[in-house]
């Protein structure tokens, strides 16, 4: 199992745990992400990469932007959840 897949299942853990549906997709290029929905308003969705490689190694938002160091999965939810909150949560 490589590092980058372990990031992504520590950070669906994380997401779980904040009642939000997540998992790591594989894609055909070997390349994994985690596509993370809010089950209370579906078409809020994100998905999130991992570039282990860099040095400190961060998760990074769909649109390319960094988003947080991957030694810290809670506080990488914590954001996911915060920008795919529903208006009336």
């Amino acid at each position: 199992m490589d590092e980058s897949f372990q990031h992504l299942e520590r950070l669906v853990d994380e997401l779980d745990a904040r009642g939000l549906l997540a998992r790591v997709v594989h894609t055909q290029s070997g390349r994994a992400f985690v596509r993370v929905i809010n089950p209370r308003a579906t078409s809020l969705a994100e998905n999130v990469t991992c570039r282990p490689q860099a040095t400190p190694a961060y998760y990074w938002w769909s649109w390319g932007e960094r988003m947080h160091q991957v030694d810290d999965p809670a506080g990488a939810a914590t954001k996911v959840a915060r920008v795919l909150a529903a208006v009336s949560e």
